[in-house]
């Protein structure tokens, strides 16, 4: 039996799907909260002040208005799997328009499946926000040992955490997002976490 949740989006498509354009708005203001932890984390740093997460979403939404019709053409995918698809695009397009020749390809994002958020990103969001100017030497030394030990991780497990633990979504949604079965998403996130602990207790001063 559907939850309350998955009955009201289900609604909200079936209207959409009828011509009502106002349901897309509030399927995605349902999503937003998801959606920006997604740009949050996916949007490199350098844009930080040029570019906000609010202002992806909006160009997103107008990108959702746009192609509406794209996800009424396939089966078997929900609509926040659609909603995230039409987001990565827009970061990357983002990411083209002001960083064309700038970003080293093996910092590449991808966002078909999803399956390779970069070291560089997730040791940032796991040291946190900046420290004292006397600790800035001691925090880029452990941030350099974070990213080379997160950079030889399985490109999988590294995603799975990201969306997991940083884009806060389900088992359910991971597995969608990877393109696999939630059985294989929970296993691959146990082995990601035990993976995850072995590094961070391998470097010396860090303190999640």
């Amino acid at each position: 039996m559907p939850s309350d949740s998955e009955a009201e989006i289900a609604g909200l498509v079936a209207r959409l799907q009828a011509g009502d354009q106002a349901a897309l708005g509030e399927l995605f203001d349902l999503h937003r909260d998801k959606l920006r932890r997604m740009v949050d984390l996916r949007l490199d740093q350098r844009l930080a002040g040029r570019v906000s997460a609010s202002d992806v979403l909006q160009e997103a939404y107008i990108d959702a208005v746009k192609r509406v019709e794209h996800y009424f053409s396939k089966e078997g995918q929900s609509f926040f799997g659609w909603l995230r698809l039409v987001v990565g695009q827009r970061i990357a397009d983002v990411h083209r328009e002001h960083l064309a020749g700038k970003r080293d390809a093996g910092r590449d994002i991808g966002i078909d499946r999803g399956a390779n958020t970069d070291s560089t990103c997730l040791a940032a969001r796991l040291l946190g926000p900046g420290s004292s100017p006397s600790q800035a030497a001691q925090r880029h030394e452990i941030f350099a040992q974070l990213e080379t030990a997160l950079a030889s991780m399985d490109p999988l497990d590294r995603e799975v955490l990201a969306l997991r633990h940083f884009e806060e979504l389900s088992n359910g949604e991971t597995a969608e997002a990877l393109g696999i079965q939630p059985a294989a998403a929970s296993k691959r996130y146990v082995r990601a976490l035990a993976r995850l602990k072995e590094i961070l207790e391998g470097i010396p001063g860090f303190a999640p």
